[in-house]
């Protein structure tokens, strides 16, 4: 039996690649678990489980730091930095700001997950936007987030855009702002441009016109109100049903720990997302921590997938419970979340995640 892994401890590194990715093949049997698994089920998109925004010259700054030490420390890349022009350009000076965050996205570590959220399609900076970030460091983003996303048609001109530019291999995530973008999430999901969907919990009780009270908009009331949830888990259907990630709103309670925990607990085992945005550095470790297995999970994955790869992933029985390819998915998943969260795996089944391509949302498409 191999050794159990323990779960994330912070300030505890494990021997990961940075960004890392499943190759195909593997020492224990013929492929690699997810050619042999996620073949007839839609495999989902890989994206680190914390989106990290920032908008103020000096914090965005500050983000890409912390992202560097966080991969040095737990050897893999567990949160996206995403620079913000969208609330982070002071009025009238938005060319500015989006000159700067270009640069910083250039001078950002080659490892690095930096993405943008730029302006709506509807704005007049957005072009800008796409024309000076996009145009100059596209190579270097790993996605450009859209905001106020209403349709698929939005998606699909803000792609034109991008590709205008030259970044055709660019991902979009869309942001689900309106009740008329939640009618619409299975469409958008549905676009080969989109990696992601993301709730945009503000504009959402915003755009109801007074109907939906201001406590849905805090930690505990956004759980409670049936329109709000309502959308949580058509955003997080649509996402599922198409291969995608759905990304939690922010709690913007952002000094209160214990909020931010049980929110990213309950995004994550009630709701059925699988990523989550945060707004301050000390939102970031709780969010791993709320989506990183329980540790008696990732043990019993980590026993269970070493068992049916001997096997040549056929039935196999563990504990007197019969197992085959449908539960060997699942827990497949458990040690991805883990890797992803920064979780140490044991070794036996690490080498399913070394020695791989660096942009793993890419490799896993």
């Amino acid at each position: 039996m191999p050794p159990s892994a323990p779960s994330l401890a912070p300030g505890t590194p494990v021997q990961q690649t940075a960004c890392a990715v499943p190759p195909t093949s593997g020492a224990l049997g013929s492929l690699h678990p997810r050619a042999v698994l996620l073949g007839i089920q839609s495999a989902p998109v890989a994206l680190p489980v914390c989106d990290h925004y920032s908008g103020v010259p000096e914090r965005m700054r500050k983000s890409l730091q912390l992202q560097a030490e966080l991969t040095a420390q737990f050897g893999a890349c567990v949160m996206d930095v995403t620079l913000d022009c969208e609330d982070g350009a002071p009025a009238g000076e938005e060319a500015k700001h989006a000159a700067l965050v270009a640069d910083l996205v250039l001078g950002a570590a080659s490892n690095a997950r930096v993405a943008v959220r730029v302006h709506p399609i509807t704005h007049h900076a957005f072009t800008h936007d796409i024309a000076q970030i996009v145009g100059r460091a596209g190579h270097r983003l790993c996605h450009v987030m859209l905001p106020k996303v209403e349709s698929v048609d939005d998606v699909a001109l803000a792609s034109k855009a991008i590709d205008a530019v030259g970044a055709t291999h660019l991902p979009v995530h869309a942001l689900i702002e309106s009740p008329a973008a939640v009618h619409n999430a299975f469409a958008i999901a549905a676009h080969p441009r989109v990696q992601s969907l993301s709730f945009g919990l503000m504009d959402f009780v915003s755009a109801h016109g007074g109907a939906i009270p201001a406590s849905a908009m805090d930690s505990t009331g956004q759980f409670a109100h049936p329109l709000v949830v309502r959308a949580k888990l058509e955003i997080a259907a649509a996402c599922h049903a198409h291969g995608k990630v759905p990304s939690h709103c922010v709690v913007t309670e952002f000094l209160d720990t214990n909020r931010l925990r049980s929110a990213a607990q309950r995004a994550a085992q009630e709701l059925g997302y699988t990523r989550m945005w945060s707004i301050h550095p000390a939102q970031i470790r709780p969010i791993l921590e709320a989506f990183a297995p329980a540790p008696q999970e990732l043990e019993m994955a980590t026993r269970l997938l070493l068992l049916a790869a001997a096997a040549q992933w056929a039935p196999v029985s563990l504990d007197g419970v019969l197992h085959d390819r449908a539960s060997y998915r699942y827990f497949w998943y458990v040690l991805e979340r883990a890797y992803r969260t920064g979780a140490a795996l044991a070794p036996d089944v690490l080498h399913w995640f070394d020695a791989s391509p660096p942009n793993f949302s890419q490799a896993l498409q």
